[in-house]
Formats: structure tokens, sequence, C-alpha cells
């Protein structure tokens, strides 16, 4: 299975050390260089993600195009552009991607998207991590990740981990 991730989810699972995650879950993780200069970006200059290097199997690559469609969204930020047209020219399996606006995006335009939950619940279900709180508990605290409680309930019951 081959994805594109955006910044969000490499960074924000690199920062708890599950970004491995990618690797054992999918064949090929791809991000554009848009991604991978983000992400310097925020290893360089935010506190929370000082000092984080980017993992040297992800596959960097750089979309020929991007979509008009894509490119006049002023939602979007660079990298979640650059991600979205990645994934089409790809013709990914899916796009790793968490922010809403970026979520709408990637339906309108036929992808298929997963986020930082839904990869969780995937290496949960493959024996990959034994429990998902743990990990939501290290993406609050240390990555300063934001869980709504329904949706942290929702995916614990998913997971099979509600008290």
């Amino acid at each position: 299975m081959i994805v594109v991730a955006d910044t969000s989810v490499v960074l924000n699972l690199t920062r708890v050390g599950h970004d491995d995650l990618l690797r054992a879950i999918y064949d090929e993780v791809w991000i554009p260089t848009e991604v991978a200069r983000e992400f310097a970006r925020q290893a360089s200059g935010n506190p929370r993600f000082r000092g984080l290097q980017l993992a040297a199997w992800l596959r960097v690559g750089e979309p020929g195009a991007i979509p008009e469609s894509v490119r006049a969204n002023k939602l979007l930020d660079a990298g979640e552009r650059a991600a979205l047209a990645l994934a089409l020219e790809l013709h990914a399996d899916a796009i790793l991607i968490d922010e809403e606006n970026g979520r709408e995006v990637a339906v309108k335009l036929g992808l298929n998207r997963v986020g930082v939950f839904g990869i969780l619940l995937r290496a949960k279900s493959a024996g990959l991590v034994p429990a998902i709180r743990p990990v939501f508990d290290a993406l609050q605290r240390d990555a300063g990740f934001w869980i709504s409680k329904p949706l942290r309930d929702e995916v614990l019951r998913l997971a099979g981990e509600m008290e």
C-alpha cells in the first residue's frame, strides 16, 4: 500500500516515538519536499518538536503540478497542497492527513484519508501497539495534539479500551 503523508501526521508520531508504525503498516510512505521542509522548520523552531529527525526511510518526491482546485484553496498550507497533489500523481492508496480542511479536500479529490487515530487503530489491530490510550496521552502531553473528549472516547471504544 502506497500512502502520502502530510507534516502533522509524521511530526506528531515522531514526537511520541511511533513514526515507525507508518513503515510497519504501509509498503511505501511518501512525503513531498515541502513536508520535509515544514518538518525541519518545526524541529528547529518549535520547542515541542526541537531536535526531531525525519525518518530516513521516508520517500521524498515532488509533485509535477498542483491542481488548480488545490492551489486555489486558501485554507490549505503549502505542505497540504503538495501532499494532496503528490497523492493524486502517485495514485496513492491513501493520504495521511489530520487537518479538517485537508481531509475535506481529499474526499472531494477521491482520495482515501487516514489520520493519526486511524493509524493507531490499525497498529493496535495488527499488534504493533498494545494500547492506544498511552499514545493518546503522549500526543496530548508531549506534542500538544488536541483530541476532543468525544473523539477520544470513540477511538478508545473502537480499540476496546473504554473503561
